[in-house]
């Protein structure tokens, strides 16, 4: 039952007509518990609270597969205000973005010149931009504007998906770059062709990746709210005596807020996945597809 209502979650992630209505109702939908407002004053202020409880942050402006190219750069403009608004807020933060938000599916050349607006933007004021990871369509086309963006910037990172038969041979391939991965489980729905469909075939993989970009020359965001992942991955760095620096847990804003304070006290360095903005929905229905017990969270707030 829970394997059915998460294939029917993840389709309804992708309705337009459901994300029109979800719009009208706005967050109190449920989605304020996943995502810390619309505009970019919200989130800030949510940013500066985490931080004074000792948690980093990357923020992330909601929004995917556009196709129009003017509403793209104006996402990118977007982006490049979020970059600026952390800037100036002093805060501890990272900027996530998706290439489906900036073009990638009107043309590589549109994509590559928002991103290197943004990436650029963020290098002069000292911070970093993480390119998120959609649907395996994308997946290469991903990686390669990674690969293109770290070479002429160097202040990007990327995220590696660990459903997917791929992802490996993927760390592998960077290990002796030096780069920067997050480290994900993967919350899209892909085909067993090229994603394992067992859970535990997916967290088997996850630690494998996760031990290899620990071991490489790079940075590793172990982006999980699996406490035996969790566990394994602190029992590992500790063996390996694996410094701070070169580490640290993600988790995603509104979820396990008691395990990351664990973390904060146990000093380990953790950030939280902090979204905002008013095209939450396809972002909203994945967390509820993870874990589609929370549908009934969310139909007890539309009730009262």
């Amino acid at each position: 039952m829970e394997q059915f209502m998460r294939s029917v979650l993840l389709s309804m992630a992708k309705s337009q007509s459901a994300n029109r209505w979800a719009k009208r109702y706005g967050l109190r939908l449920g989605a304020q518990r996943f995502v810390a407002g619309e505009t970019i004053e919200n989130a800030i202020d949510r940013v500066k609270q985490l931080n004074r409880q000792g948690l980093r942050v990357t923020l992330d402006h909601l929004g995917e597969f556009v196709s129009d190219a003017a509403e793209a750069n104006q996402l990118a403009d977007d982006c490049i205000d979020a970059l600026r608004a952390i800037h100036h807020a002093g805060a501890e933060a990272t900027l996530s973005v998706k290439m489906t938000q900036l073009g990638m599916d009107i043309g590589l050349d549109v994509c590559m010149a928002n991103m290197r607006r943004i990436v650029s933007q963020a290098k002069e004021y000292g911070l970093w931009v993480n390119i998120d990871m959609e649907d395996f369509p994308r997946c290469q086309q991903t990686l390669d504007i990674f690969n293109q963006l770290r070479q002429e910037y160097g202040n990007v990172s990327t995220v590696i998906q660990a459903y997917l038969y791929r992802s490996l041979d993927d760390v592998l391939g960077l290990s002796d770059e030096g780069v920067s991965l997050r480290i994900v489980k993967g919350a899209y729905k892909e085909p067993s062709e090229v994603a394992f469909p067992e859970k535990q075939d997916v967290d088997a993989n996850y630690v494998k990746i996760m031990e290899a970009q620990l071991l490489s020359k790079g940075y590793t965001m172990i982006a999980t709210h699996d406490e035996k992942i969790i566990d394994h991955a602190k029992t590992f760095i500790a063996a390996h005596q694996i410094p701070a620096d070169k580490y640290e847990f993600q988790m995603l804003y509104g979820i396990r807020t008691d395990l990351q304070q664990q973390l904060v006290q146990q000093g380990y360095p953790i950030r939280v996945y902090v979204p905002y903005g008013t095209d939450w929905y396809g972002y909203f229905m994945r967390r509820l597809a993870e874990r589609p017990a929370n549908v009934g969270f969310v139909l007890r707030g539309i009730l009262h």
